[in-house]
């Protein structure tokens, strides 16, 4: 089947915003040369891609499986223009990254000013999601770097990614005030069931590598609170609602200042890493390499 690739971009475009007059922007077309275009592809390919009606436009069955592989092949091609541009001493062009929130914050924030610093010309764009999802984004050529936590991706990356480790996380327990009479001792593990546990929501790597440390000593320990923020956990810990399973480098601060304490339990917690993911089979565009190269020096982090 031969059908015109500039139909397919016009599927991509309103696929994407789900709007056709969207599309005629991004495309820099007429509305009306939108609307003929997708006739045109729904006639070659003899099926419905769109729920057209007044207040909204949906992707049929048949629309959202041709997305998916038009999506992956737009972004390829997207890439290779980007790697062209940038081929002239990285003067232009941008770094597409996927990182949660506390990733950003905690970790990254040294590495932007140097990029920006380096390469002031290069636009870094930051899509802030958990981990599992900026591994989908790798997968799709949404983004060209993940910086994810591990655990979770190197179980992924056999296949699809490839994942480098960068740097060490502790998790702990930690505390407040309010729980001063358990500082300085050792506790069972089981006994924390004992005190209310504030978590991060689960589909976090944190929160998966919190309750497989709970199911290797077959506990069930259940949160009082569930977040979605680091943040908002640390200033609920320090309140005394409870105790919490956090990075040991995200409450440094706090530990070093006193407002909260590491609460030792009789097992040992394994360290893991946050690293950086990249799609197997999508080259990698320039600019991310030297972000990634970056990301192997020691810039004071």
């Amino acid at each position: 089947m031969e059908t015109n690739f500039e139909l397919y971009k016009v599927f991509y475009y309103v696929a994407k915003h789900l709007s056709f007059s969207e599309a005629s922007l991004d495309l820099r077309i007429s509305q009306s040369a939108v609307s003929q275009s997708i006739k045109s592809l729904e006639e070659s390919l003899k099926c419905r891609l769109f729920i057209r009606s007044t207040k909204q436009v949906r992707l049929t069955q048949e629309g959202e499986l041709l997305f998916q592989h038009i999506e992956q092949a737009c972004n390829l091609i997207n890439a290779g223009e980007r790697n062209l541009q940038e081929l002239q001493a990285l003067k232009q062009g941008e770094i597409r990254i996927g990182a949660s929130d506390s990733i950003c914050k905690y970790h990254l924030l040294p590495y932007f000013q140097q990029f920006n610093k380096l390469y002031p010309e290069v636009k870094i764009k930051v899509t802030n999601r958990t981990s599992p999802v900026c591994l989908d984004l790798v997968k799709k050529g949404a983004v060209d770097l993940g910086i994810v936590n591990l655990p979770r991706a190197a179980a992924n990356s056999c296949k699809s990614f490839q994942v480098t480790p960068v740097q060490t996380i502790h998790d702990v327990f930690v505390a407040g005030p309010a729980f001063a009479h358990l500082q300085g001792c050792t506790i069972p593990l089981a006994d924390l069931a004992k005190y209310p546990l504030l978590l991060l929501e689960r589909n976090s790597v944190t929160r998966d590598y919190f309750e497989d440390l709970a199911a290797r000593h077959h506990l069930r320990l259940a949160p009082e609170f569930e977040l979605g923020s680091i943040d908002l956990l640390i200033d609920l810990v320090k309140i005394g609602l409870g105790i919490s399973f956090i990075a040991r480098e995200y409450v440094s601060r706090q530990l070093a200042a006193g407002e909260l304490f590491i609460v030792n339990v009789d097992i040992p917690i394994t360290s893991r890493h946050w690293g950086v993911a990249t799609a197997v089979n999508i080259p990698v565009p320039r600019a991310a390499q030297k972000f990634m190269e970056l990301l192997q020096t020691d810039i004071g982090n």
